[in-house]
């Protein structure tokens, strides 16, 4: 496993100097990776984030659109002939077509590349020519950066600490009763082997299903072509006093180093060791409507997917001494449009404070963060309603069955730790509160001719992530 592990690092970092020499030669590069857990809006984001970069008329905060330095922008073929092309197109027409919905969510990895032409600034920009920059967006699922945390585990305490941890939820019920009445000494048993990773299973869709955050491994719920193999026919035992060769706890522990070795280590050595700009987006909205226990659930998740990045400043000597660092991780609040602006500050102070200790860890190591609170796509609008004598700052939409409601869900604390507080001394539900949320659809809009489709703060997301290098 160690000269594994060795030769991955060796492999990154030859491949990391022939890229830095390469590109002191051609156009530069910006690798972005955009994750999120499931429901956080992935898809959406990278949509609308693409179509407000080509057609730039709500992107006010990007400093060199501002400037009236980008000429122009077009996509172009991903340099990556193995990966899959984003579907740009059919979720554009998904979201902004005569009957508007949300598109596919992220059920694998794949890559589109934006080009800029761009006029540089400063001192001696007018002693330049226009230069091209290449935006390289790879969209992965949220639940694959989880498991990067597996590489540092064996199984025997990989299954304790998810004993541990799913103990008390009632989604695991039936699993627990299955795997403790399994004896793992026994010899291997292929169709016990195969209930007990279909019953795992079940409670890692029900567990997601009911907002928890913390659902690994991650190709148990998008397994793709793997579906059925035996990498991913093993679950969480306690070990047995013989473990010998042959027994079923044996051969689950091999089938779980074997899930590391061809299923998370690709992964990381193929594509994530690869960025160096990310954004991880976070449904904390619904997190909070599902209470204190599915928010302490979302924090300890993110400090956890925080690990799995080597934060830090890409100059060149690091590049080469330790392969690609990511530079810059913004993180962001989806679905902000499901709430009155004036509420926004409140529910990025929410996330700082989620964050806090990833934040921290990723400062330190010199990397730029930042917390934020976005729409990809805005499906409401705003407006003032009456309840009990009282008004009350409220958002209006349209539903999936076409109707138009407004909704309040009620006031975020000024104070963050309202919640966090809570959620840490794990009680049930929230004592003083109720956080409402409604599944809305995409708005019908008419675009003009320049402009993307209508969003909160994309443009301020673009120029933390890429606005440097434009």
């Amino acid at each position: 496993m160690a000269l594994s592990t060795l030769t991955d690092t060796v492999t990154r970092r030859v491949e990391g100097t022939i890229s830095s020499v390469g590109g002191l030669f051609s156009d530069p590069v910006i690798r972005l990776g955009v994750t999120g857990l499931s429901r956080a809006g992935k898809t959406v984001f990278i949509t609308g984030l693409v179509a407000n970069l080509l057609d730039r008329g709500r992107m006010p905060q990007l400093k060199a659109q501002a400037e009236g330095r980008i000429e122009s922008v077009w996509l172009q073929p991903q340099p990556d002939i193995t990966l899959p092309r984003f579907d740009y197109e059919a979720h554009l027409a998904a979201l902004t077509g005569d009957d508007p919905r949300w598109p596919d969510s992220t059920r694998s990895i794949s890559e589109l590349r934006l080009s800029f032409r761009v006029r540089p600034s400063g001192m001696f920009s007018g002693l330049q020519g226009m230069q091209t920059v290449h935006l390289d967006i790879i969209d992965y699922p949220g639940e694959w950066l989880l498991d990067l945390a597996l590489l540092d585990k064996t199984y025997e305490e990989w299954s304790d600490a998810t004993f541990a941890r799913i103990a008390k939820r009632p989604q695991a019920r039936d699993f627990l009763a299955t795997a403790r009445a399994e004896d793992g000494a026994l010899p291997l048993n292929e169709g016990r082997a195969l209930a007990l990773a279909e019953s795992f299973t079940a409670y890692l869709q029900a567990a997601r299903k009911d907002g928890y955050s913390d659902c690994t491994p991650g190709r148990f719920l998008l397994p793709g072509d793997l579906a059925g193999s035996p990498v991913l026919t093993f679950a969480p035992l306690p070990k047995p006093s013989d473990a010998r060769r042959g027994t079923l706890w044996h051969e689950m522990a091999r089938r779980y180093e074997g899930y590391k070795d061809k299923v998370v280590r690709p992964f990381f050595r193929n594509h994530f060791s690869r960025i160096d700009r990310q954004v991880v987006l976070v449904d904390a909205l619904s997190a909070i409507h599902d209470g204190p226990q599915a928010l302490e659930d979302l924090r300890r998740t993110m400090a956890d997917i925080l690990t799995a990045f080597r934060p830090g400043a890409n100059s060149f000597l690091s590049q080469i001494l330790l392969g690609k660092r990511v530079e810059r991780i913004l993180f962001a609040a989806t679905k902000a449009d499901h709430i009155h602006h004036t509420q926004h500050p409140r529910l990025t102070a929410i996330m700082e404070a989620l964050l806090r200790d990833a934040r921290d860890r990723a400062a330190f190591a010199g990397a730029r963060t930042e917390a934020m609170s976005l729409a990809s796509l805005r499906a409401t609008v705003e407006e003032e309603i009456t309840r009990h004598g009282e008004v009350l700052e409220a958002v209006r939409g349209r539903l999936p069955d076409n109707r138009h409601v407004a909704m309040y869900p009620g006031e975020l604390p000024a104070d963050p730790a309202r919640l966090l507080s809570p959620a840490r001394e794990g009680v049930e539900k929230w004592l003083d509160a109720e956080f409402s949320l409604m599944s809305f659809a995409p708005a019908r809009s008419t675009l003009r001719p320049g402009e993307g489709p209508p969003h909160i703060r994309l443009d301020r997301a673009a120029q933390f992530l890429i606005g440097d290098r434009l």
